[in-house]
């Protein structure tokens, strides 16, 4: 089993307002993964984690799409005090080590280059990288084709 699968379980525990066990799950990925996935995050059909989502963070009130993946050392969350967290939609590609912070939506078939820094909403069909992340590439077709 996976973290998505660990996850899934987790996330249908915690919506039918069973408090223990997705606590139990949540400490199991943290010991195995080395991740801090909450239950309550909502994570869509075929998304999948890169090595196994060693070293993610996702803010508890993120959201991400289906289709999507996610490399290692990935952070999804606020920006201190300011109010709201990101999310993502679907088809979406983020590379190891980005860091996507605050209230932004990544809209669908975009693509987070490793190590980038997102901190404004990110367009459809829509390459970003650097610090703090830009567009280098829009108007993409398909994630699959360009990667």
């Amino acid at each position: 089993m996976d973290l998505v699968h660990f996850h899934k379980i987790a996330n249908k525990c915690y919506a039918l307002k069973i408090i223990i066990l997705p606590k139990l799950i949540e400490v199991l990925i943290f010991l195995i993964y080395n991740s801090r996935i909450p239950s309550s995050v909502k994570i869509g059909k075929k998304t999948r984690f890169a090595y196994w989502g060693i070293g993610v963070v996702i803010h508890k009130d993120s959201s991400i799409g289906a289709n999507c993946t996610i490399g290692q050392g990935i952070t999804i969350g606020g920006r201190g005090k300011r109010i709201g967290v990101p999310h993502i939609g679907n088809n979406v590609f983020i590379g190891a080590g980005a860091r996507i912070l605050g209230p932004i939506k990544i809209c669908d078939n975009s693509i987070i280059a490793p190590n980038a820094v997102v901190i404004k909403d990110v367009q459809k069909n829509t390459v970003v990288a650097g610090i703090p992340a830009k567009v280098i590439r829009d108007n993409i077709l398909d994630v699959e084709d360009f990667l």
